[in-house]
C-alpha cells in the first residue's frame, strides 16, 4: 500500500489567508513584525517546532548554509516527537499549512519541517 500524500503546503505569514490553507500554523519561535493576530487567521503557534534561536541566528536564510542547517534542524526535531505527532494528528484530516516570516520563500524553517516530515512518513 502505498504512503498517505501528505496535504501540508508552505506560505508566507504576511500573505493572504485563502480557504484551502485548512488548519493554519505558524512555525517560527518570533512572531513577524507588523502582523495582528486578529487578522492573521493562525489556529496554532508552535514556537517549540521552531529552530532554536542559536541555530536560527546562525543560519540566517543564507542559501549557503541551508543543506547544514537542515541537518542540524533535524536533529533538533528528533527530540520534538511530541510536537511531530501533534501535527501528523491535524494533517491527518485535513490540509495544514506552516506559516513563516521569512522574506525568502525558498530557504525557510517551515520548508524544511516539511521536508522532515515526508522524509519521516517515509521511514
Amino acid at each position: 500500500m502505498e504512503p498517505k500524500k501528505m496535504k501540508i503546503l508552505i506560505k508566507r505569514t504576511y500573505d493572504a489567508p485563502e480557504r484551502k490553507d485548512g488548519f493554519r500554523i505558524l512555525v517560527d519561535r518570533l512572531w513577524p513584525r507588523g502582523l495582528k493576530k486578529e487578522d492573521s487567521r493562525i489556529r496554532e503557534w508552535l514556537k517549540d517546532i521552531a529552530p532554536s534561536d542559536g541555530l536560527r541566528k546562525w543560519f540566517s536564510h543564507d542559501p549557503e548554509k541551508w543543506k547544514e542547517f537542515k541537518r542540524r534542524y533535524f536533529q533538533e526535531l528528533k527530540e520534538k516527537s511530541d510536537l511531530i505527532k501533534w501535527i501528523e494528528e491535524k494533517e491527518r484530516d485535513q490540509t495544514i499549512t506552516f506559516l513563516f516570516g521569512a522574506k525568502d520563500p525558498r530557504y525557510n524553517n517551515a520548508l524544511a519541517l516539511k521536508e522532515y516530515l515526508e522524509r519521516e512518513k517515509r521511514r
